[in-house]
């Protein structure tokens, strides 16, 4: 573990989420470096997600599989003093959690109407560890219990006003706001994950957060049962949003 003084940010996102352009966001800041969920090797390699998840074989072939090897390098010395992690939430598994008390964490959400659809045109029959809202709740119990620094954030939120909703998340965390986290230069970015060919043509196409639009969602009578189960795990999110 290092001995420096780091500001160190867990986001724990769920899928199919504005992760990837938050992490994009925060790579504009000059102090900040940033990492792309990096216990994801870990997470694959420990569960059957590594028979269905597009670019599976590559990302094992290429990543730390060792959640625990993962965590020391999270703790560890980084180029900038704030450091940013995009984690998924469901890839903290049979981890030491302990570390989570000396980092600021992020919780971000979404509505299942939203998430679900989208992540279900990549992956067919999304189970609820997939789609992440009972692992955040727990996640958020367990960092409460812990009395570690938690905050949560609706993605919506933050589509709806993104200068203001970043400078208080910036002033929540302890870090100054930076307008230049309001836009970045579209395409890929060295900090994708291997896997960004599969999941991120809509943030490469993207110049800054997309404008909050709202629309009709249908959800197919397949994905019901799933929505069905997923509300009142984002609704409990949401009593604790920011």
């Amino acid at each position: 573990m290092s001995s420096k003084n780091y500001k160190r940010i867990c986001l724990w996102s769920g899928p199919r989420n504005i992760s990837t352009a938050l992490m994009y966001s925060f790579a504009q800041r000059p102090d900040t470096v940033v990492y792309d969920e990096p216990l994801y090797g870990h997470y694959l390699n420990n569960t059957p997600a590594k028979n269905y998840h597009p670019g599976a074989d590559e990302v094992l072939s290429t990543m730390e599989t060792d959640g625990e090897k993962v965590i020391d390098m999270m703790m560890g010395d980084h180029p900038k003093e704030v450091v940013f992690f995009k984690n998924m939430g469901h890839h903290l598994l049979k981890l030491n959690t302990s570390f989570m008390r000396s980092v600021c964490n992020v919780i971000l959400t979404r509505d299942p109407a939203e998430v679900i659809p989208s992540f279900a045109k990549e992956i067919e029959n999304p189970s609820m560890v997939d789609i992440g809202f009972e692992t955040q709740v727990n996640l958020l119990n367990l960092l409460n219990k812990m009395k570690a620094q938690v905050i949560v954030v609706d993605s919506n939120t933050i589509l709806k006003n993104p200068g203001q909703e970043l400078d208080k998340l910036c002033n929540t965390i302890g870090i100054p706001f930076f307008k230049e986290m309001l836009a970045w230069k579209p395409g890929p970015r060295p900090e994708d994950g291997i896997w960004a060919k599969y999941w991120y043509k809509n943030v490469h196409a993207s110049n800054g957060f997309q404008p909050y639009k709202m629309r009709e969602i249908i959800l197919d009578e397949t994905l019901q049962p799933l929505y069905q189960r997923a509300m009142p795990f984002y609704k409990q999110l949401m009593e604790f949003s920011q």
